[in-house]
């Protein structure tokens, strides 16, 4: 049987086993300080098969860098070796939902997440720090906590109150901003499918960086708008030029397939189209007969006069222009009754029906009714009855941009979630419109200062406020709308791998800790956990439904069906197992001391041959 390794693969290890299959000559080995040969690419071999010209050294070229560019490439592609844990006690109707919230870093979440999510999720956005020397946590070690790193960068006093120096004093300048969310953003595009696209909310400080960064993440060709959302109703006073505006930069997976949809059209649009010569065809609304011709040359056969029927009287093109069909096209027009004539003037004109208009608008470059920063305020106060929050994203925006970006069931990922307002957007948009769309939301349980609002109403972290916040909007949508939809998300937290460290190095074992480590995982470790970690390196979604059936006493987990079946139990009869066989499943994972012998496992494996010959079996 073959043995999970329960680590996530390196993202280096996959980049390399790509480049392997298209040029296998680039491989070579190399014998490490261990001692240990390993195989690796010839890089000078690469830049020479990847150029129809010599390569010979360095040259200057267009490129983006800044200090710490290579520390967050290798931060990007560096195994994490870790696992998200189930927190069942804190999710809302766990067995039916397929929503998510995820506590942790997420550049440790985004790793572990590449292969259940790769190519999965239709749209991405993310409301990321914006580097204004008041809101941007910046970890050299990631091994230290929010607090430790807080306390050793003076950003906190002796009473454990939190604050900040100005950008330049305090040592975060453009390139820890860049070091910090280049890999994050590395990765995510990993995860989008080739329709997918992502939303940036940023601002000044960090904009053209951002886009540098996405041109070559992304590439330029994928680039799709940057968007400017009115934040203000008014500009305030405090400024030369007062700024009442952010951007939200929006790239594409791929710009050739990307799917985007229409906005709703508004009332006053609509009201355009009426119909007071009661056509059976419906509403409509006078457009203009006139072009300007091909590339600004007038095409001649269609300069003519349009005859007016009941007066006789010619009306030519207006100076300069054509008319939008030839004679030929535009006689079938005036006797279908395309063309009317005005009133006043007597002028031709067509008629658009509404009906064969599409059903929206695109999003212009410029958002006017995302509402604003004080209604986000607003909103989130309505929700807590106190203010928890600072500079939450107005859920009317997201909707906005979610109405553009998804449809149906696609799913939403928001790894900078903050007081948790892409669900919130989500649900009202899945009560509106039927959709059900499925979220994704990663943040980091930054602790609540000890004298916020949000302390003293008892919410420890900003994760606490984004799960109450989740709960407490499903309420409120549920009461106003009775949408049947899902209310309920997942918790998984984020924690060190379930495995002892001796089941990686295990050349590091000493023989007086022998029997001590005699099982690979961790006393403090439920079966659960041990699930979870099965399917993150199986790549399954954590938000497929996993059943319990109790066979024998002993716990068997189903997931998806038949899809996954796992038992974790020590010393598993071989009546149960020929039970779980009977299931066929496309894969079987226990533990390795699930069996009392080699015998035993010879025996299994002769089982479910004969009882379920297409099972995968593997054991950790």
């Amino acid at each position: 049987m073959d043995k999970l390794t329960m680590k996530p693969q390196g993202t280096e290890q996959i980049n390399t086993n790509a480049i392997a299959q298209l040029f296998p000559n680039v491989m070579t080995e190399v014998k490490g300080e261990d001692g240990i040969l390993r195989r690796v690419i010839d890089f000078d071999l690469l830049k020479q098969e990847l150029s129809p010209h010599i390569v010979e050294g360095e040259k200057e070229r267009y490129q983006l860098t800044w200090p710490g560019k290579k520390e967050a490439i290798l931060q990007a592609n560096q195994p994490v070796e870790k696992t998200l844990r189930p927190i069942q006690a804190d999710s809302s109707n766990w067995n039916n939902t397929h929503n998510m919230y995820i506590e942790g870093d997420n550049l440790d979440v985004l790793k572990l997440l590449q292969e259940s999510y790769l190519n999965k999720i239709k749209c991405i956005y993310i409301d990321p720090p914006y580097n204004t020397g008041n809101d941007f946590i910046y970890r050299d070690d990631y091994s230290q906590t929010v607090e430790q790193y807080a306390e050793a960068s003076g950003q906190v006093n002796g009473e454990g109150l939190r604050y900040f120096h100005n950008t330049e004093s305090n040592g975060r300048f453009h390139s820890d901003w860049l070091t910090m969310i280049y890999p994050r953003l590395k990765l995510a595009r990993n995860l989008l499918n080739e329709q997918g696209v992502i939303f940036i909310s940023v601002d000044d400080h960090e904009v053209d960086n951002l886009k540098k960064v996405c041109d070559e993440l992304f590439g330029e060709m994928n680039f799709i708008e940057q968007l400017v959302w009115k934040r203000r109703a008014t500009p305030p006073n405090d400024r030369i030029i007062g700024r009442n505006h952010e951007y939200i930069v929006v790239y594409a997976k791929n710009a050739s397939q990307v799917q985007l949809y229409l906005q709703p059209r508004s009332e006053e649009l609509n009201a355009r189209y009426r119909n007071p010569d009661h056509d059976p065809r419906g509403r409509w609304v006078a457009s203009d007969l006139s072009a300007n011709g091909k590339g600004g040359r007038l095409v001649e056969s269609c300069i003519y006069p349009i005859l007016h029927p009941q007066t006789g009287e010619g009306f030519m093109p207006p100076a300069n222009k054509c008319w939008l069909y030839n004679k030929e096209k535009m006689d079938e027009l005036l006797a279908d009754g395309r063309i009317g004539f005005r009133e006043n003037s007597g002028a031709p004109y067509l008629k658009r029906y509404l009906s064969e208009v599409r059903d929206g608008v695109t999003l212009p470059t410029i958002i006017e009714n995302g509402g604003f920063s004080f209604d986000s305020a607003k909103e989130l106060k309505a929700l807590f009855d106190k203010d928890t929050f600072e500079f939450p994203k107005p859920t009317s925006l997201l909707k906005i941009l979610l109405k553009t970006g998804t449809i149906d069931d696609d799913i939403v990922l928001d790894f900078f979630s903050g007081s948790a307002s892409t669900a919130d957007a989500v649900m009202q948009l899945n009560a509106e419109d039927g959709g059900n769309r499925k979220y994704i939301l990663v943040q980091l349980p930054e602790p609540c200062a000890d004298r916020s609002e949000a302390r003293r109403a008892g919410y420890e972290t900003i994760c606490d406020i984004g799960k109450e916040r989740i709960r407490r909007a499903a309420r409120k949508i549920k009461v106003e709308t009775d949408a049947v939809i899902d209310y309920g998300f997942r918790v998984y937290r984020i924690d060190s791998s379930n495995m002892k460290e001796v089941y990686y190095v295990p050349e590091q074992l000493e023989q007086q800790f022998v029997l001590e480590l005699e099982s690979n995982i961790k006393e403090d470790r439920s079966n659960e956990d041990l699930l979870i970690q099965v399917m993150l390196e199986l790549g399954l979604e954590l938000s497929l439904p996993m059943v319990i059936k109790v066979i024998e006493g002993r716990q068997v987990y189903l997931v998806a069906g038949n899809s996954l079946v796992c038992c974790f139990e020590e010393r598993i009869t071989r009546n149960v197992m020929k039970e779980i066989a009977k299931e066929k499943p496309i894969r079987a994972v226990f533990r390795d001391s699930s069996f009392a012998s080699d015998a035993d496992r010879v025996h299994v494996e002769e089982m479910f041959k004969s009882l379920s010959a297409g099972t995968e079996i593997k054991v950790i």
